[in-house]
């Protein structure tokens, strides 16, 4: 595990960048992981202005992101499909049938979660998966639970996700209580993972790291992965 502190937000978002390019570089086809929340945007920003530069180019990558809210639509605000519209897919070349996010408005989520799983496996798997890590600990939507969920399921918000989310939203009423997420087997099948974190996350992030392996710290797991980079902003 390779872990890099930065000065700022500005610096951490240049080195994420700077390395979900150099994937895209060495392998143009790649499949990258790709995560949601304010921690990764500056990252977007940033390989946005090197697609739009020339120096990128996205054409031929793959992406799947790590999960979805339950009953908000596709062009909801709130939505990741949105979110993710918004910050990278519409700003660099990339086809939008190569962008892939579980269906949270599925009737049968079982059934979506499995199909899920099965893309991600027919991809040829996540060649390097962006994580954010949670006050909790949690990474994707799996929260501490007794055990570490496998594969691609549904979870229940707990009331500490939900609060963190509300931010977002008008009401707390409106904050979605369940998500589709990857699981962390399905994580952890990802041949890189690139963790960032701000300032923020410091105490959650020494646990996860340098504490048990627990599935009450979800994040915990990554200990166990072979090529983990995590980059952490001080400020």
């Amino acid at each position: 595990m390779r872990i890099i502190q930065t000065k700022n937000y500005e610096e951490m978002s240049v080195l994420a960048a700077g390395l979900l390019g150099a994937q895209v570089l060495l392998k143009p086809g790649c499949v990258l992981g790709l995560a949601t929340g304010s921690s990764p945007v500056g990252a977007y920003d940033r390989l946005a202005a090197e697609c739009g530069e020339g120096r990128l180019d996205f054409s031929q990558v793959r992406t799947v992101n790590l999960d979805e809210y339950c009953g908000l639509q596709p062009d909801d605000p709130q939505s990741y499909r949105y979110f993710m519209d918004k910050h990278l897919f519409s700003r660099v070349n990339i086809p939008q049938g190569n962008t892939h996010l579980p269906n949270g408005l599925a009737e049968d989520i079982q059934a979506e979660s499995q199909r899920y799983e099965d893309l991600i496996d027919s991809l040829g798997g996540v060649d390097m998966q962006l994580l954010g890590i949670g006050h909790n600990g949690h990474i994707g939507f799996n929260e501490p639970a007794p055990d570490f969920p496998r594969r691609v399921h549904r979870v229940q918000l707990t009331e500490s996700t939900i609060q963190a989310n509300s931010r977002l939203f008008q009401r707390i009423e409106d904050v979605p209580t369940q998500a589709v997420t990857m699981g962390i087997g399905t994580i952890m099948k990802a041949r890189k993972i690139l963790l960032i974190a701000g300032a923020d996350k410091a105490g959650i992030l020494e646990t996860a790291l340098s504490g048990p392996i627990t599935p009450q710290v979800p994040a915990s797991v990554l200990q166990l992965h072979p090529d983990v980079t995590v980059i952490a902003c001080k400020g």
